[in-house]
């Protein structure tokens, strides 16, 4: 397989990709894309066949650029996904001190995880956002960047020679982003029994009660939704789409149960994909809605019917 990553080289989906791949010589031929929705538009080209794009981050919640470039276009299906801890570094070329840096280049969702630290430590200093962490880091590396330091991954920090003049300065510790393979439609992974499945849930109009009945069709059904999110449709202000990750894979009884449900109330619904989750954490299915419940309460209607 033909394999790219939101890239360039350096970024910490470099390192989700490299993960995934297990396999050196084939991340050396992976394709690095400037931006997500280049890398997505990659795949439906037909330029690679998967790419490891960032989709959601345990500080600052969904990235935006994914979830808008997975909306639109032609549909896209997730394989997999990949958790990275995030640990950040103060990178800058030889010679570079630290009070002397008045101006910081790195990504937003960078930033807004190291702004406790730039407080205590840098409170003079600019933010100039950039690309991603690493065409921080390259920037600096190529010369005529118009920041003093970028903060990015320690892999860039090596990838382009700059020295580290500060390391493990995010404001927790704990984070962690939630990286995505995201190819074109097709075989859907076999269930695991620790399985996620993402859909993007449109309304046929905006009106009271109508995320809840939306909400409904999963809670009906013991579903859990480990992620939900507004996004704007652009199709007016104030129109908005639905986000959502669930716990379950569509082969399961009330996963399909609730698709069909959502398909009768939305004005679409869009499915992108069901896979093994990250961390192997098994769904908890209350026995009212296990497959055999679907599969007794299914025959019990047919010798009604019959």
């Amino acid at each position: 397989m033909r394999h790219g990553y939101f890239g360039p080289r350096g970024t910490f989906t470099q390192m989700a990709l490299a993960r995934w791949l297990g396999d050196d010589d084939a991340l050396a031929a992976a394709t690095a894309y400037a931006t997500v929705p280049a890398a997505l538009e990659g795949v439906r080209a037909g330029e690679v066949d998967a790419v490891m794009v960032p989709i959601e981050n345990s500080v600052e919640g969904g990235v935006s650029a994914t979830l808008d470039a997975l909306n639109s276009a032609d549909p896209l299906a997730i394989q997999g996904e990949v958790l990275v801890p995030i640990t950040f570094v103060l990178a800058a070329p030889g010679g570079v001190e630290l009070a002397s840096v008045r101006t910081v280049g790195t990504h937003s969702h960078a930033w807004s995880q190291v702004r406790g630290w730039m407080a205590r430590e840098l409170p003079e200093a600019a933010y100039v956002p950039t690309l991603s962490t690493a065409a921080a880091a390259e920037g600096l590396a190529e010369g005529g960047a118009t920041y003093d330091v970028a903060v990015c991954a320690p892999l860039a920090a090596e990838v382009f020679g700059l020295d580290v003049l500060a390391d493990d300065i995010g404001d927790n510790r704990s984070a962690v982003t939630r990286f995505v393979l995201v190819g074109r439609p097709g075989q859907v992974p076999e269930p695991t029994g620790a399985d996620k499945t993402t859909l993007v849930l449109y309304q046929h109009e905006d009106h009271p009660g109508g995320l809840l009945e939306l909400l409904e069709q999963f809670a009906a059904r013991g579903i859990n939704l480990s992620r939900l999110e507004s996004r704007p449709t652009g199709a007016a202000m104030g129109s908005y789409c639905f986000s959502v990750d669930v716990d379950g894979h569509l082969a399961e009884e009330r996963v399909g149960e609730a698709l069909v449900g959502l398909r009768r109330v939305c004005a679409d619904v869009r499915f992108l994909g069901s896979y093994p989750r990250a961390d192997a954490r098994r769904a908890q299915v209350p026995a009212t809605a296990d497959d055999a419940a679907y599969a007794d309460a299914r025959a019990w209607l047919r010798s009604l019917r019959t």
